[in-house]
């Protein structure tokens, strides 16, 4: 499936969540739901959540913990906020997670907004 693609049908499922829910949630809660939204009977996404993430410096595996929250289809990080603001750092964490794993693109939603098209941030290593 085309990158395009795969951005808009994950956009259109997240706003589904939050249209839904609205703001002022845990993290933890939109992650259930756009997951269920993802879901093989609902839109037929193929996903990985809560996927490890391991560094590798000079030359060993560290398992340090890190996880990231939604990989779709292989090829797209969700990394999903509630927070009040967007800050530069979390486009940091997401670009960090993309040259880590290879993967060219991520999107960054922030499910804390009034509307949701305001919280979507897409990034490209």
């Amino acid at each position: 499936m085309d990158i395009n693609k795969l951005t808009g049908l994950v956009i259109g499922a997240a706003i589904e969540v939050h249209k839904a829910l609205g703001p002022g949630l845990l993290e933890s809660a939109y992650e259930e739901c756009l997951c269920r939204e993802l879901e093989l009977e609902l839109r037929g996404i193929p996903f990985e959540r809560q996927k490890e993430l391991p560094i590798e410096y000079k030359g060993a595996k560290l398992d340090c913990g890190y996880r990231l929250d939604i990989v779709v289809a292989g090829r797209l990080i969700l990394e999903l906020k509630a927070c009040e603001n967007l800050q530069p750092i979390h486009e940091a964490q997401l670009l960090t997670y993309l040259k880590l794993t290879g993967i060219k693109y991520g999107l960054l939603i922030n499910f804390n907004v009034p509307v949701l098209k305001d919280g979507i941030r897409r990034i490209a290593n």
